[in-house]
Parts: C-alpha cells; sequence; structure tokens
C-alpha cells in the first residue's frame, strides 16, 4: 500500500509539474506572431476614403469602439466619444470576465507606430505585446486583403483626439491564462473582384464580423455548429434579446427572402422615417447597428446575400426577445 501510495504521489507530483510548466511556457512564450511589421503608411485620399466607408459601414469599427445610446433603438451613436472606446463586453453577454473596447482615437493610439496598429487588427498582439480578447475579430481581420487594412489605418489617423482613458479588462480564470494562445499569425488573402459575387459576399460578410453575433455562444467563444444560426443573447433592461438566424432555412432563417428584401431591410434605416426611436421600458432594442449598415453600398449588400443564400441551413427557430 505505501508503494502504491509512493506510486499516485510521484504522478500527482508530475501532472502538477508539467501544468505548472505548461502555464509557464503560455505566459513567457505567448503570444507568438512575431514583431510589428516596419511599416509607413502613406496616408492617400484614396486609403482615407475606403478606410472611412470600412470602419463606419462594413466592419464597423466605430461602432464597439464609441457610444451608443440605449435609450434609442438600435443605439446610434452618440456625440463627443467617436472612436474613443470604453464599449463592455461583460459577463452577462456571457464573456468570460469584462472587456472594454480601447480608444483607437490619436489620444489612445497616436504614439503606436502603423506596424503597431497594423498586427493589433490581423493578430490580436497590443503593442506592449500583449493578448487582446477576440471579442474584436481579429482571426477575421487577419485574412482580409493588406490594402484594405492599409486603408482603415489611414482613415483612424485622420480621426478627432477624445480624451478618454479605458480601464483594464477583467480576466476570469482560466482565460487569463488562455488568453495567450488566442492571437495568431495573419493570413492576408486578396480581395475579390466585385464581379465574383459570391466571394465577394464571404469577404464583406468575414469584414462585417456577421458570425461573431449571428451564433450561439459559451463563455465568449461560438459554438461549434452553431454558425450563421443565430442566438447569441443580449441582456437589455426590458429582456432578452436574440440575434436572428441568418442561414438560408426557409422556416427559421432568411431562405424565402429576396435579394431586393434583404437591401431593403438595411436601407429602410438610411430614411429618416426610421431613424432610431425611443424604446420604451418594456420594448425590445436591438445590438445591430442598422443606422452604420444602413450606408453600406447596395452592390455589397446583394453579395453578401449571395453568400448567406450559399450556406447551409440551420433550423434554429429564435425567440428574438423575452420580456422581463
Amino acid at each position: 500500500m505505501k508503494k502504491i501510495l509512493r506510486i499516485l504521489g510521484i504522478l500527482l507530483a508530475t501532472v502538477i509539474l508539467v501544468a505548472i510548466a505548461g502555464i509557464i511556457y503560455i505566459k513567457t512564450a505567448l503570444p507568438n506572431v512575431g514583431e510589428a511589421p516596419e511599416i509607413s503608411i502613406e496616408k492617400t485620399p484614396e486609403r482615407i476614403e475606403r478606410g472611412k466607408y470600412l470602419a463606419n459601414h462594413v466592419t464597423i469599427c466605430m461602432d464597439c469602439h464609441s457610444s451608443r445610446d440605449w435609450n434609442l433603438y438600435a443605439a446610434p451613436l452618440m456625440e463627443g466619444n467617436f472612436g474613443g472606446g470604453g464599449e463592455v463586453f461583460g459577463r452577462e453577454l456571457g464573456f468570460p470576465g469584462v472587456y472594454y473596447a480601447r480608444n483607437i482615437t490619436p489620444y489612445g493610439i497616436g504614439q503606436w507606430s502603423d506596424g503597431e496598429v497594423f498586427r493589433a487588427i490581423t493578430t490580436g498582439v497590443s503593442r506592449d505585446g500583449s493578448p487582446l480578447f477576440s471579442v474584436m475579430p481579429y482571426h477575421g481581420y487577419g485574412q482580409l486583403d493588406q490594402e484594405d487594412i492599409y486603408s482603415i489605418i489611414s482613415y483612424l489617423r485622420t480621426l478627432q483626439p477624445v480624451k478618454h482613458d479605458i480601464p483594464a479588462p477583467e480576466k476570469d480564470f482560466p482565460v487569463n491564462i488562455l488568453i495567450n494562445t488566442m492571437p495568431s499569425k495573419a493570413n492576408l488573402q486578396p480581395k475579390p473582384a466585385e464581379t465574383d459575387v459570391l466571394n465577394s459576399g464571404k469577404y464583406l460578410v468575414l469584414a462585417g464580423g456577421c458570425v461573431e453575433c449571428h451564433s450561439m455562444r459559451e463563455k465568449g467563444s461560438i459554438v461549434a455548429g452553431t454558425e450563421f444560426g443565430g442566438g447569441m443573447e443580449f441582456a437589455f433592461p426590458s429582456g432578452l434579446v436574440r440575434s436572428a438566424n441568418i442561414t438560408p432555412d426557409k422556416k427559421t432563417g432568411i431562405g424565402l427572402w429576396s435579394e431586393d428584401a434583404f437591401v431593403k431591410r438595411f436601407k429602410m434605416y438610411a430614411d429618416s422615417a426610421y431613424v432610431a426611436h425611443k424604446v420604451g421600458l418594456k420594448e425590445m432594442n436591438t445590438t445591430m447597428p442598422w443606422m452604420m449598415y444602413a450606408d453600406m453600398k447596395e452592390n455589397d449588400l446583394k453579395s453578401i446575400f449571395t453568400y448567406l443564400q450559399s450556406l447551409a441551413p440551420i433550423s434554429h427557430d429564435v425567440v428574438k426577445f423575452e420580456p422581463r
């Protein structure tokens, strides 16, 4: 018996040592995406204009990195904090901790080099080499066209500085350790031609991070097999809101939608008749930034619709709103 206990003790000690070694490796050797590239991006008018379009209407960087008025439907951006950061992604949304959108105006990243901003967007590694939580879909951004990333950075450099200091994130265990494994090296891909409607739509869906919200999540991560099937939960004072199923399932998704109906669903918010209205205490609101997507180009919306219709249908009847 003593021999067995001794062997078990040795095995337990070995397991503990291996675990400690693994944690030390993760905390000291990772993330390992390489140094920030030494680049100096020429901020041409064309790049700034393209970056403005992407950041405001496709990748909608300015949505998460600004303040939104949740008293109004679809929470349009508030004045005074454009790009200043601070939006909270907390435990009530299923995230393992509390994470804050960073200040991406010159006040927040003005001292960063273009290469450091590029690395953060495309790999998820901050200026100091620390990992960023993947609430920002950098895995997707790391597959975009290099020129589009350059354009976004060029546009960010033109923003007015907003003096807004952002709190450090609160990382729950074991994410405070595993977060080091999240960043990955970029795998940039050329942007498809607009005439390649299907692949152009796939590119835009990746850039827009549609899958990030239109999927089920557990502890901040997408549940495999639920991609685009909707169901991510958002806790509002009025009740629980869930994202829609945007797969082509004919009963529970958008399989019966026409291209025209899809485009009009977005464009209706560009009409003054559909501007944000005040939401009652028991009424449904939405996290979908309709007012920003409303100015997406019609051809881009049509491409997105084409790609979504090519997905495998998921039968998931989402209850979009459960009032308290």
